[in-house]
């Protein structure tokens, strides 16, 4: 996983690592169970303060993406975890709001749209 830190966003540089973090959590690049980078090693990489890293990984943990073990490091959770399935619910919720207002401009019916939500359904399933 490849980190990229600007410090001309605006952005916080530890809200800016969580959220990368959480964006390859979601996405499937990173693995349950998989191990983040150290604390130090993660820091000496983006050339920052280890505080900075600690308080993005407390905060991942805080929110149930990640798990600290004492002495081994922060892991990747489940996405069985309730608050992983959650995070991804409310993309689905996101995503299915976008796919409504363009099926209204589309003057597609509620069934025409249900319809096609099957058909791309079967299509990921079986490809």
């Amino acid at each position: 996983m490849k980190l990229i830190i600007s410090n001309v966003s605006g952005v916080p540089i530890y809200e800016q690592i969580k959220q990368q973090v959480k964006s390859a959590i979601l996405s499937g690049v990173l693995q349950e169970e998989e191990a983040l980078p150290s604390l130090r090693t993660l820091a000496k990489d983006l050339k920052i303060s280890v505080l900075t890293v600690t308080r993005a990984y407390t905060e991942l943990e805080e929110e149930g993406f990640v798990k600290n073990v004492q002495g081994r490091g922060c892991f990747v959770m489940g996405r069985g975890s309730e608050l992983i399935r959650e995070q991804l619910i409310c993309k689905v919720e996101s995503g299915l709001s976008e796919a409504i207002d363009a099926a209204q401009m589309a003057d597609l019916s509620p069934q025409e749209l249900h319809h096609l939500l099957d058909i791309l359904w079967e299509g990921k399933k079986n490809g």
